[in-house]
């Protein structure tokens, strides 16, 4: 049964609006990149209301950080600041393009080495995930099978690692 509003109103200030602070510090810390945190907060609160009118809700706490670290990645897979593409055949790859400049040669070998400095920076762990997705091209179920861990373990590794080679690269200068 539906809630009236003044009961909805209640239960909201009482179990999500005192998680506020503590949501927003944590989309800061985990979503560096986010460039505004309250368009996403916003959202989240809308979408645990709904949740809440629908009978859905056990723990605010935890489906409000679930909901907006879901609605984190899905704003940075729209809006990847860095693309990384397979890289399964080297004699299509621009390095050995002959025709390129020296400076622009050199621009682009010392951009290669910053991002290998980025992958090599990573955990062990998230290092081999997101070079078996991202240089070799395996799917999550490939790699789930071929480390013995699940699917969601390796689509966490993918996201951290594009997210700390992001951040890296950022530190670094390049987009």
């Amino acid at each position: 049964m539906p809630e009236n509003n003044d009961e909805l109103s209640r239960w909201f200030a009482a179990e999500v609006q005192p998680h506020e602070p503590a949501l927003r510090a944590w989309l800061r810390s985990q979503f560096p990149q986010l460039p505004d945190p309250d368009d996403l907060v916003q959202e989240t609160f809308a979408r645990v209301l709904r949740a809440r009118e629908r009978g859905e809700v056990r723990t605010a706490r935890a489906l409000l950080f679930t909901t907006a670290r879901h609605l984190a990645i899905d704003w940075a897979r729209r809006n990847r600041l860095v693309a990384f593409e397979p890289i399964t055949e080297t004699e299509a790859s621009p390095v050995y393009d002959e025709g390129r400049g020296v400076a622009e040669s050199a621009a682009h070998r010392q951009e290669l080495e910053i991002l290998t400095h980025a992958i090599q920076s990573l955990p062990d762990r998230c290092r081999q995930v997101l070079t078996l997705r991202k240089i070799y091209g395996l799917s999550q179920k490939e790699i789930a099978a071929q480390l013995g861990i699940s699917e969601h373990t390796v689509e966490v590794q993918v996201a951290n690692g594009m997210r700390r080679c992001t951040e890296y690269l950022a530190r670094h200068g390049l987009p």
